[in-house]
C-alpha cells in the first residue's frame, strides 16, 4: 500500500471556518447594528425631554447617551469590518519576462507636400 508523504513546505489548506463573511452579509449586519444604535439614541432624546424637568440628572445623562451613541455606534462597525476581512496570504505570482518584440528594419522615406497649380 502506497501512501504520499506529507508535504511540510506545502502551504496550510484554507479552511471554510476562516473563511471572510460575504460581503452582502456583513454590510446588512453592520446596517442593523447602526439601526439598533439610533433607535436607542431616539430613546435617549424621548427619555432626556420626559424627565428635564423632574429628574435632571436623567435627563443629562440620556443627552450625554444620545451625543455619544453615534460616536461608538460608527467606532464599533468599523472595527467589527476589520476584524472580519481576515489575513491575506501572500500570492506567489511567478514574473514572466516578455519577450522582445521583433524589430522591424523600416526604409527611409521622403514624403513630399502636393503639388501646387501655379497657373492661374
Amino acid at each position: 500500500m502506497s501512501r504520499t508523504p506529507w508535504r511540510r513546505n506545502a502551504p496550510p489548506a484554507e479552511s471554510i471556518t476562516r473563511a471572510r463573511t460575504g460581503l452582502t452579509h456583513d454590510l446588512r449586519g453592520r446596517q442593523r447594528r447602526y439601526l439598533v444604535a439610533m433607535l436607542v439614541r431616539s430613546a435617549c432624546v424621548v427619555v432626556m425631554a420626559a424627565t428635564w424637568n423632574r429628574w435632571p440628572v436623567v435627563a443629562v445623562s440620556a443627552l450625554a447617551g444620545a451625543v455619544v451613541i453615534p460616536y461608538v455606534a460608527v467606532v464599533v462597525a468599523q472595527a467589527h469590518w476589520r476584524q472580519q476581512r481576515g489575513t491575506r496570504h501572500a500570492v506567489a505570482r511567478v514574473r514572466e519576462e516578455p519577450a522582445p518584440a521583433a524589430r522591424v528594419v523600416l526604409e527611409p522615406t521622403l514624403i513630399l507636400p502636393p503639388e501646387r497649380n501655379t497657373a492661374g
